[in-house]
């Protein structure tokens, strides 16, 4: 799992590693890091947050007015926040002995076969790309790229950008021969 669920000010926010977001403001001071609680990551997954800035939101006016009497009050807001880096610690490895057999068998099978990612037919590296690469890339892709990448989107991550723009990219295809 490359993310985690933390509770932070009473709220709940998805972090990632390197990611920063602004939220209400901690009492941590800026410059040094706190442990937020974590409901949901790998297991053992430690995150750390580092305050980056104490800020404050933008300005919300607020106005108050009764017709006809002359009554009006005008008032302002700004929330005090603060800018959070967050970084994922490294999971807790249970079985390091368990790699060694499939490393055996890495070794004596040859290259290609290797990456048991990668699906035959599908372009290189598409378990990493990001829905809009997809989207980009299946304009250039052949007939049988995309059906290959059309069945791991829907056996594996299930992204509704990505099997969109591989459906209207197969039926372009399609359209053309």
């Amino acid at each position: 799992m490359d993310y985690a669920i933390i509770r932070l000010g009473g709220k709940q926010y998805r972090v990632r590693e390197g990611e920063y977001l602004v939220v209400d403001r901690v009492k941590t001071e800026a410059g040094k890091s706190f442990t937020p609680d974590v409901l949901l990551g790998a297991d053992g997954v430690t995150v750390t947050a580092t305050v980056l800035s104490h800020e404050r939101g933008p300005k919300i006016r607020i106005g108050k007015y009764r017709r006809r009497t002359g009554y009006k009050r005008h008032n302002g807001f700004r929330a005090a926040t603060s800018r959070i880096e967050f970084s994922l610690g490294a999971a807790k490895k249970k079985a390091p002995a368990a790699a060694a057999p499939k490393q055996q068998q890495a070794e004596a099978m040859p290259a290609e076969a290797v990456h048991d990612d990668h699906v035959k037919g599908m372009p290189s590296g598409y378990d990493k790309m990001t829905v809009a690469q997809i989207g980009e890339g299946a304009k250039t892709w052949n007939r049988p790229m995309l059906a290959a990448a059309l069945a791991y989107e829907q056996a594996h991550a299930a992204r509704k950008g990505a099997i969109a723009a591989l459906e209207s990219a197969l039926t372009a295809k399609k359209a053309d021969a």
